[in-house]
């Protein structure tokens, strides 16, 4: 019989993701309570909690409040079970300085995608939407977009059927738009967000699959619009597919 869920755990979660997507600059109450859908003195009685724990941080001058030392010394500690930061990083940068965009390495965490790596390309205008820490829902920007594609049609079908996407991130991303960019993400290999997130700010992504072959992290590019036009995108996607491949490759042994 599944336990029913403790609902201050499930809040707590919810600030510290907050939180995380709001570094490196940290928070404010109003803010982080908005982002994790809780009232504002919920999330402050939290944050104090937290903050009486080591967890998360508080920056006297500005009010803001920063992820704690107590969670690095944590992260340190379950590092050398989950961190494949190491492996990907290379791939990353090789990626930006080859194509000068933006480049990124993401993991699939449940319903959503979280930027573990970012490196910037020597072109000079930038995306600063996505970095380390940033969350996206699924089906939302290339990484969550590929992840969700390569994943079986009854995993799509269910999630697709209890979110609504449109309502947080605009009509691009309701139900029928978003199963033609599935379609078409399938048939490319590759998956190509077209300024949905940032007008103008252009993405493409594909999937880095583990041993079982399940879509579990995501390379992905960022550029302006200009950049990622249809001559080009062709030759991105496969750059993609391939160091994709590669990692997938360095990943998997490291599982063996």
């Amino acid at each position: 019989m599944t336990q029913p869920r403790d609902p201050v755990a499930v809040r707590l979660g919810a600030v510290l993701r907050a939180l995380a997507a709001e570094e490196p600059d940290g928070g404010t109450t109003a803010g982080l309570a908005r982002r994790a859908g809780l009232a504002r003195p919920t999330a402050h009685r939290l944050l104090t909690t937290l903050a009486e724990q080591g967890l998360v941080d508080r920056t006297a001058a500005s009010g803001r409040w920063h992820l704690g030392p107590e969670l690095y010394l944590l992260g340190q500690a379950a590092a050398p079970r989950y961190d494949v930061t190491d492996a990907a990083r290379e791939i990353v940068s090789e990626l930006a300085s080859e194509t000068g965009e933006s480049a990124f390495f993401s993991i699939r965490r449940g319903d959503e995608t979280v930027c573990l790596v970012r490196e910037d390309g020597s072109f000079p205008l930038r995306s600063h939407v996505l970095h380390e820490g940033v969350r996206f829902p699924l089906g939302v920007a290339s990484a969550g977009l590929v992840i969700l594609a390569h994943l079986p049609d009854r995993d799509v079908d269910d999630y697709l059927s209890r979110v609504d996407l449109g309502a947080a991130w605009g009509a691009g991303h309701e139900r029928s738009p978003l199963e033609a960019r599935v379609a078409e993400t399938r048939r490319d290999g590759y998956a190509t967000n077209p300024g949905l997130v940032v007008e103008g700010s252009w993405g493409m992504g594909a999937a880095v699959f583990d041993a079982l072959g399940s879509p579990r992290w995501a390379l992905s590019l960022t550029g302006v619009e200009s950049r990622f036009r249809s001559e080009r995108r062709a030759e991105l996607g496969t750059l993609l597919l391939d160091q994709a491949h590669r990692l997938g490759r360095r990943l998997a042994r490291r599982d063996t």
